[in-house]
């Protein structure tokens, strides 16, 4: 399996300026890696974070079918996953070559990919995972389900830490540019939550156009990153530099 796990490979989040590329963000050669990997008229299939939204999900398919063929990715289809296929089409995922697992929010999306069996579809599976935001976090073995919404912050039965799809040991703490500075129920998002949460634990914040790598070969942080642990936090990587997890 190659496993993309980005932050956001579109744009900027919470941005609205103009992207100066089509398609895909190809800083830190996510394009090429992309290419080196992908088959002549790849069957890809879109899992939506927001099982019931058919409407935004039918919108989102379509963009992203637009997205990859404008990246120059050679796609004979875009199916799509939600509320209306799950399990049946999940079921057949040995049709497809590539699976991109939406972004959202993290317990939801987790809580309909155990409702379609999404982590034991995966497994032996062998083609391109990409993960976008929400659904990179879910690629964990033990995701870190970072708070966001109001309330969950403060909520004494708000799991922090749930099973994942078990493909990779990493966290990773996607759009650290947009959200470094972020509140959640009255705590600073990074310095009052997440890196306490980092007692014992390894989780790397990305910014987006930046992304984790993770093959049979290697694993790797591509772009600017930030590795925090036991309370601290460090920059390990630029944009354009390559930092080996092995």
């Amino acid at each position: 399996m190659k496993l993309f796990m980005t932050s956001s490979p579109m744009g900027a989040y919470r941005s609205n300026e103009a992207t100066t590329f089509k398609g895909l963000n190809p800083a830190n050669a996510m394009v090429d890696e992309l290419k080196a990997y992908w088959k002549k008229d790849s069957k890809c299939l879109l899992i939506s974070a927001f099982p019931d939204e058919f409407e935004i999900n039918d919108r989102m398919r379509g963009d992203f079918e637009w997205i990859f063929r404008e990246t120059g990715l050679s796609v004979k289809c875009m199916d799509l996953c939600d509320r209306r296929s799950g399990r049946k089409i999940v079921s057949g995922l040995s049709k497809y070559d590539m699976v991109i697992l939406g972004g959202g929010h993290v317990p939801t999306e987790k809580a309909f990919f155990d409702e379609i069996g999404l982590r034991e579809a995966l497994q032996g599976w062998d083609g391109i995972v990409m993960g976008i935001s929400a659904g990179s976090m879910n690629c964990a073995e033990l995701v870190y389900a970072q708070p966001e919404m109001p309330g969950e912050a403060v909520d004494p039965s708000y799991q922090k830490f749930i099973r994942g799809l078990g493909l990779t040991d990493i966290n990773v703490l996607p759009h650290y540019q947009a959200v470094k500075d972020d509140y959640v129920d009255g705590l600073r998002l990074m310095e009052e939550i997440t890196y306490p949460d980092s007692a014992g634990r390894v989780f790397y914040a990305i910014v987006d156009g930046n992304y984790v790598l993770q093959t049979e070969e290697r694993k790797e942080i591509r772009g600017e990153a930030y590795r925090i642990a036991d309370g601290k936090i460090e920059k390990i990587c630029n944009a354009g530099e390559t930092v080996s997890l092995d």
